[in-house]
């Protein structure tokens, strides 16, 4: 006759608070009495799988909403620039580059909306990819849209949408692809970019009758205007930064590096080789390069 199995604890308290089998009992003890080891190993994989699923599906919740968000603001700001441009409320030539400084600072500043996940960068990507398909489609003539053309290119062509608009967004590709926000480089050569060149074409149209004596589509005033917007910018958009802790600044330091690129960037700006390489590309490879010098990939 089989012998009796002991009582079970009859309450959760008491098991609870039951003393814990030893190692060298675990031979001895009735079958009924040995842990699962399956069972346990199984409920020990779930919970960790559980808790590491959990912060990761919130971090590409919220990266997918950024981009979406950030996708339909940059599209917005175009279609009211379209909108002003044909109805002939704003010039074309300010809407193009109001279009070029805002576009920049906008989605810069937009950045801290994406998570800390190191896909992150990659979700914030797919906002310049998509408006990169988008002047390609338009500027290779697969489908027309006028409005477009004439709030983004100089001379109202299509052709020019493969120009400056399209070197542009390739450059906001690069730079939060490689950069992204942690790196001084990217945040500066983006703000001498979107807000240093904008402001220099802006303020040189309106102010530049006293041209550069070695290049008569310069003028001094426009020069004055690409180095102090881009300075500003640049020691803004570090502090926004610096504030939101991705990176660190050492002002007394930066505030003379900055002056350097700011100086090097207006330099290259104002060079007679817009034939030759368009703005979009001379001035933030000649910010990456000067910054990278100066600060290397931290901002002290």
């Amino acid at each position: 006759m089989a012998a009796a199995r002991p009582a079970l604890p009859s309450s959760p308290t008491s098991l609870l608070l039951a003393r814990s089998i030893s190692a060298p009992d675990l031979a001895t003890a009735p079958t009924w009495r040995r842990p699962r080891r399956w069972l346990v190993a199984a409920a020990v994989a779930g919970a960790l799988a559980a808790s590491a699923s959990a912060p990761a599906a919130s971090m590409l919740l919220r990266d997918g909403g950024a981009t979406l968000l950030v996708t339909a603001g940059a599209y917005s700001l175009v279609r009211a620039f379209d909108a002003l441009t044909e109805r002939r409320l704003v010039q074309q030539s300010l809407s193009r580059k109001v279009v070029h400084v805002l576009s920049g600072v906008f989605f810069m500043a937009s950045w801290p909306l994406f998570s800390n996940s190191t896909g992150a960068r990659f979700f914030a990507a797919v906002v310049p990819f998509l408006n990169c398909a988008r002047l390609l489609t338009y500027g290779l003539g697969f489908y027309s849209d006028e409005a477009l053309v004439k709030s983004v290119t100089r001379e109202g062509k299509r052709e020019e949408l493969l120009r400056g608009p399209l070197y542009y967004v390739i450059v906001l590709l690069i730079i939060v692809l490689v950069f992204w926000r942690d790196s001084p480089i990217g945040i500066i050569s983006l703000s001498m970019m979107s807000g240093g060149d904008g402001f220099a074409d802006i303020v040189g149209r309106r102010f530049g009758s006293l041209k550069l004596p070695f290049n008569d589509k310069k003028s001094w005033v426009g020069s004055a205007a690409m180095f102090i917007s881009g300075f500003l910018l640049s020691a803004l958009m570090l502090s926004y930064f610096s504030w939101l802790g991705y990176i660190q600044v050492s002002w007394d330091q930066a505030i003379g590096k900055l002056v350097l690129v700011a100086l090097a960037a207006t330099a290259v700006e104002c060079i007679p080789l817009t034939d030759v390489v368009d703005d979009n590309i001379s001035v933030p490879l000649a910010t990456m390069l000067v910054a990278f010098l100066l600060f290397g990939n931290t901002a002290h």
